[in-house]
């Protein structure tokens, strides 16, 4: 019956990770949605060995260039997809009349992290050269968000060559090889081990941009197992943490800030046991040395994703979420 029990909080906080509280279920629009012109449309921005990485890109159907935000799915960067999209995101989207963009991205252990990103910088350089012609984009102004892994991903662009105007991270990370991530999470050992073999046989037979229900159950019980040995950097980076530091930093975006960093925004609950809250503290810290406008709103008790903190304070940190995205996308 324990076990049942921890299995159960087990599944609920996998589905925080891939679409948090707040995100809607992969859907399509429908016809009598409240503005009928305002549509999906899917690209392929990146082809790998026959592997086709795409794009699905909502807005306006007309021809007026438009300001862009930009989605990352989170999944710990081994489940998600770019259906995944936030409703708040939409609706902003389709109230604003922004274009909203969500790329998918190979997934690990099959790719790993350095491939992950190339596909993050791909798609911001394939939104910024084709979609002014594609779909009316302007891309002088874009502000990048994503949730935990996805705001990983989002706190990365701000360290590449392009960075966005600004960045909106939903209980992100600025490392990836802290104790968080090297060391057995004892919460997720609380319930059955799952073995090597056991976890690596629901993964590696090919590349994938989605995870789903197909496939989505052996990727989970492999994130499981990540998390309770801690070898989740290994396997998704390929890389030894007591040994490659060097190799390791070009990823963290805690240790290449500048005063260049764009204005972020980051969100976070202190009772978060999958990232800790400690992960977006110090990322703020350090832009508030820096010089960088930062804004930070912390959920008290609030798990990954929120989960569990006062839900009138969750619905107004995410009200404040799509209105600073507002204010960076009507600024010239």
């Amino acid at each position: 019956m324990k076990d049942h029990i921890v299995n159960q909080q087990w599944t609920t906080r996998i589905l925080c990770l891939v679409i948090g509280v707040f995100l809607s279920a992969p859907e399509t629009l429908r016809a009598d949605d409240k503005s009928p012109d305002f549509s999906r449309s899917t690209y392929t921005y990146k082809t790998v060995d026959q592997l086709k990485i795409q794009a699905d890109v909502y807005r306006h159907k007309d021809s007026v260039k438009r300001p862009v935000i930009v989605w990352f799915h989170g999944g710990a960067l081994i489940m998600g997809s770019r259906t995944g999209v936030p409703k708040q995101l939409k609706d902003l989207a389709e109230k604003e009349r922004f274009v909203l963009v969500s790329l998918d991205y190979r997934l690990a252990p099959e790719a790993k992290l350095p491939e992950i990103i190339s596909d993050l910088n791909d798609g911001l350089a394939w939104v910024r050269k084709s979609g002014p012609t594609l779909f009316h984009a302007d891309p002088s102004r874009l502000v990048v968000a994503g949730a935990s892994a996805g705001g990983y991903l989002a706190q990365m662009t701000g360290i590449s060559k392009q960075p966005p105007t600004a960045i909106v991270s939903y209980w992100g990370f600025g490392d990836v090889d802290g104790d968080w991530t090297t060391k057995p999470s004892e919460s997720y050992r609380m319930g059955k081990l799952i073995a090597k073999e056991d976890a690596w046989a629901g993964v590696g037979a090919q590349v994938l941009t989605s995870s789903n229900k197909k496939n989505g159950r052996g990727r989970a019980a492999f994130f499981l197992y990540l998390k309770q040995t801690g070898k989740w950097i290994n396997a998704v980076g390929g890389f030894d943490p007591t040994k490659d530091r060097k190799k390791i930093t070009p990823y963290c975006p805690i240790r290449n800030l500048s005063p260049k960093y764009p204005p972020t925004l980051f969100l976070h609950g202190t009772a978060d046991k999958d990232v800790p809250v400690e992960q977006s503290l110090s990322m703020a810290r350090e832009l508030k040395r820096l010089g960088v406008s930062h804004e930070i709103i912390t959920i008290e008790g609030g798990g990954h994703s929120l989960w569990g903190g006062d839900r009138v304070l969750i619905e107004r940190a995410f009200k404040r979420s799509t209105e600073y995205i507002r204010e960076k996308l009507s600024e010239p």
